[in-house]
């Protein structure tokens, strides 16, 4: 996802966006996602053989950071379609116990084993509910970065992507926004952006 992610940011310039725009964009709570992405790595490469019930809540406690993060900044076009992804990953990994279930097939593919003994954030689940949810995909393992994913995580790309390029003006989004925008220039902007603030000058 991550790999995805930088691409799309290194098409901002060519589709005509500005990266400096994003620099100017003020995001609510932004500690919420790296602390979020913290405690996954921790539970699944750190500590895969702690207390169970412990790895449990603190992966689905991960999910719960995101949407603070989620909702803080629900008037940024485009986070909507992240929000979707991240609430469809969550509800099916509540629901199989804390482990996103994954397709056999698709493990195999990826050439992804599991250590009965490790707390896995993904692997396959013995009747598993809303297997279909689960990661289904796979990125094969010849491919650098083979992994398997879900419908999911599909939206959590496309929506970050697509907030990236709608933030920096990029060309991917611009045509789709002036439409929006037509005869309404006093539409909120898409994020909270710093603007210097002028004084009416006195005699």
């Amino acid at each position: 996802m991550l790999a995805v992610l930088a691409v799309m940011l290194a098409a901002v310039p060519l589709l005509g966006g500005s990266l400096s725009k994003l620099a100017e964009v003020r995001l609510e709570r932004a500690w919420t996602l790296p602390a979020a992405l913290l405690t996954q790595i921790m539970v699944v490469s750190v500590f895969p053989h702690a207390d169970r019930s412990l790895l449990v809540g603190l992966h689905l406690g991960s999910y719960g950071l995101a949407a603070v993060f989620l909702h803080a900044n629900r008037r940024v076009g485009g986070l909507w379609l992240l929000a979707l992804g991240a609430t469809l990953n969550f509800t099916t990994i509540a629901a199989n116990d804390g482990v996103m279930p994954a397709r056999p097939e698709a493990l195999a593919s990826a050439g992804i084993t599991q250590d009965d003994d490790e707390f896995v954030n993904s692997g396959a689940v013995a009747d598993a509910r809303l297997p279909w949810l689960g990661d289904v995909f796979a990125v094969p393992d010849p491919i650098p970065l083979h992994n398997v994913f879900s419908v999911g995580d599909v939206l959590i790309v496309a929506g970050a992507g697509w907030t990236l390029h709608r933030l920096s003006g990029s060309g991917l989004t611009r045509t789709g926004r002036r439409r929006a925008g037509a005869g309404h220039p006093e539409a909120a902007p898409d994020a909270l952006v710093t603007e210097p603030v002028v004084s009416p000058q006195r005699p």
